[in-house]
């Protein structure tokens, strides 16, 4: 059985991580100190001095794979994220190394420049034999061996998304038997794989013991009998797993959190919900505006005079806007058109050759120096450096009732630039691709999310053909 072969796997995968990590550390000392090109002195200490570390490093650097989940089966894991757990556990391991030399006052003694070496080598190599290990599985299952056989329970739309990624990654090694469902008929079939009777037959098919896998893709409308299919299929001894029908409910990347030993299903990630997370970004806030407005401040003040020498008016344009959960703010923004009345400035967008905005206003907003005030609204809290860009109060009112999500940008402190404007969604643009991106980045946030956007927006962001 597939689950047998799981087993031995593992243990195979943690033998050969064993022999890379500890070749990857022999073969940089050699790079130090052996290769014709190399330093010819140790140091202080002796090589075998150097070669009992492994004692130590390879028990560590397994215990540190384990804990950044790189055992666990590759189809669960994509190459993306395994190859960056890859690199998150060799500098940990290296930043924990070097914690313990400083401990035991080896630090001083012990080459620093093998250990970068080491943190490189074994970081390629390891990359690089676990692509070698997906290519044999891969080509293994293309064969037909090493498959995993799965019978779904319900015919719903998680049935068919579940058929579909399967279809789509043939290297996962997953095999779909059939379908069971009482109300589809025997002999349907859905990209090959055929309805083979109703949920019934499943006692007949248990003891077969022919299974590796029972998922259950049940319709919401049949979630009644959920409790019976689970005690039945754990009573065979077959892994069964749950696949929810609720896509069409909870659109964005639902997450479990345990309340007091209840799973909880929360609708949303937002990764700024996390403190830790929302408490860094806020700093990076604090110190980018404070910067960003000792670095502007010539340019703040030519500005100032330039709008105040051509046109009648304030040289800020304070507007109403709507911010962090749904509260209104001032927006401060150089002010680029004619002074107009309030009801005539909220009939609508600007749109391109306005005759309200100034000669001075086109330069302004074309190259986006007219945001640069918002530096104090990102130094005061009512904004972000990044983030969704907020909207007036009187299309917010009209787009949520058009666009659907469209208030899930409002669980984060709105941007001066964000994802949706470094990709071209700015000024009178689609709203619903605007959303679309806005959403992505709030589920999607890092902190490294954030400094690709600051970058893009150098070359993408301020000047743009939609800013007029």
């Amino acid at each position: 059985m597939i689950k047998d072969n799981q087993k031995y796997f593992n243990r195979l995968h943690i033998v050969i991580d064993a022999f890379v990590i500890a070749g990857s550390y022999i073969l940089s000392w050699w790079l130090k100190f052996g290769s014709p090109f190399a330093d010819k002195d140790a140091g202080k200490l002796s090589t075998q001095t150097y070669f009992s570390a492994l004692y130590f490093i390879v028990p560590a650097y397994l215990l540190l794979y384990y804990i950044f989940k790189l055992y666990t089966p590759k189809r669960a894991q994509r190459t993306e994220r395994e190859i960056i757990n890859i690199f998150k556990a060799n500098l940990v391991g290296i930043l924990l190394f070097l914690a313990a030399l400083f401990l035991i006052k080896e630090l001083q003694d012990f080459s620093r420049s093998l250990l970068a070496i080491f943190c490189a080598v074994n970081t390629i190599l390891t990359i690089l034999v676990r692509a070698l290990i997906r290519y044999i599985l891969h080509f293994f299952r293309k064969k037909g061996y090493n498959l995993k056989h799965i019978l779904l329970v319900g015919y719903s739309r998680a049935a068919e998304e579940y058929i579909n990624r399967i279809a789509a990654n043939p290297q996962w090694g997953y095999m779909v038997r059939g379908i069971l469902d009482d109300k589809v008929p025997r002999g349907a079939v859905y990209k090959g794989v055929k309805v083979l009777g109703s949920i019934d037959n499943l006692l007949y098919i248990l003891p077969e013991n022919k299974l590796d896998e029972i998922a259950i893709t049940l319709s919401l409308s049949d979630y009644d009998r959920l409790e019976s299919l689970v005690d039945l299929c754990e009573k065979s001894g077959v892994h069964t797993k749950f696949i929810p029908d609720y896509n069409s409910l909870i659109p964005g990347q639902p997450y479990t959190e345990d309340l007091g030993g209840l799973p909880v299903i929360n609708i949303r990630y937002v990764p700024l919900t996390n403190t830790m997370n929302a408490v860094a970004k806020r700093i990076v806030d604090i110190v980018g505006s404070f910067c960003g407005l000792i670095i502007t401040a010539p340019l703040l003040v030519l500005v100032a005079i330039l709008i105040k020498c051509t046109s009648r008016g304030p040289v800020l344009f304070c507007q109403e806007r709507v911010g962090l959960h749904n509260k209104v703010f001032k927006m401060y923004k150089f002010r680029t058109m004619e002074v107009q009345k309030p009801s005539v400035e909220k009939t609508g967008w600007t749109t391109r050759n306005d005759p309200r905005v100034t000669k001075i206003g086109k330069i302004l907003r074309r190259t986006s120096i007219d945001e640069l005030p918002q530096l104090f609204n990102i130094l005061i809290g009512n904004m972000s450096l990044v983030g969704p860009r907020p909207e007036r109060p009187q299309f917010v009112e009209k787009f949520k009732e058009e666009i659907p999500r469209y208030m899930i940008k409002h669980q984060v402190r709105p941007g001066l630039t964000g994802w949706a404007q470094v990709n071209g969604y700015r000024g009178d643009t689609s709203i619903r691709k605007r959303i679309e991106y806005d959403i992505y980045y709030i589920e999607n946030w890092s902190m490294g999310f954030d400094l690709k956007i600051l970058f893009l927006t150098i070359f993408k962001g301020f000047v743009n053909e939609n800013a007029y």
